[in-house]
């Protein structure tokens, strides 16, 4: 969802997505000494509709996924207590900017607008934009689809699913935003949209919750970084790249991306 940036080489290493870039520009590299935080408590900003990274498990009604289960494992390093709070996608990045979090974990794209008012993490994944349909009606033919005006595609406000949406649907109210990626699935279950604009990974959680209802169709984009993010300034950010370095390295990200991400 949602970074043109060099990967940390250490935290590549963990990683088992394919489609990895070579991004234009890094941040400083991460320290391998975890700072202690003293039993701080973090307030976590999640959305609770992004699976695979944070969702609602219907079953249970608990809240689950790979950004649980990662936040919670850097703060177990770090001495830390992970408070997670349930957030809207739309208006996040104020929100952050203003401290109103400690830290957003949410599948987040790195972008250099992004960069300029608040802070990101060492990326942890890289991901490619694509169409997410249902199998009844797939796109195989990408040309001839954007073709047809008729089609219509949905995606998330406010993200860069949304960006890449736009510059490939141009025409006038071809692009449905909805307030998060669940609507946009309830819209392309009912028949209401043909086809939504998603990152690779997200759209294998959506698979996995609809089991034979959708499926990936042709990609778009390709290289983007995904990262936690922070309010400007925040110490945080050292602490949990180093967290992230002794992860992979200990192969505990890898562990959690075998869970999560390519299970």
């Amino acid at each position: 969802m949602k970074k043109h940036v060099i990967l940390s080489l250490l935290v590549l290493a963990g990683l088992l997505l394919a489609a990895c870039a070579t991004p234009t520009q890094a941040p400083t590299a991460p320290s391998t000494t975890l700072t202690d935080l003293g039993g701080r408590t973090i307030t976590v900003a999640v959305e609770n509709a992004y699976p695979p990274f944070n969702t609602i498990d219907e079953a249970s009604g608990e809240a689950v996924g790979w950004d649980y289960d990662t936040v919670r494992e850097i703060c177990k390093r770090l001495n830390c207590v992970p408070e997670f709070k349930e957030a809207a996608w739309d208006g996040i990045f104020p929100a952050m900017q203003a401290g109103e979090y400690d830290m957003l974990a949410d599948g987040v794209t790195f972008t250099a607008e992004r960069d300029e008012i608040v802070d990101f993490s060492t990326p942890y994944v890289s991901v490619v934009q694509l169409l997410m349909v249902r199998p009844d009606a797939p796109v195989d033919d990408l040309d001839a689809f954007k073709a047809d005006a008729s089609k219509l595609v949905g995606t998330q406000i406010g993200t860069t699913n949304e960006i890449v949406a736009k510059e490939h649907f141009p025409e006038e109210g071809r692009v449905q935003s909805f307030e998060d990626f669940g609507g946009a699935t309830a819209a392309l279950l009912s028949g209401d949209i043909d086809a939504i604009v998603i990152d690779n990974v997200s759209a294998k959680g959506f698979m996995r919750e609809n089991p034979g209802l959708l499926s990936a169709g042709p990609e778009l984009a390709s290289n983007e970084q995904l990262a936690f993010v922070f309010p400007p300034g925040s110490e945080l950010v050292a602490a949990v790249n180093a967290a992230l370095a002794a992860m992979t390295a200990d192969g505990t990200l890898e562990a959690l991306n075998k869970t999560w991400i390519n299970p």
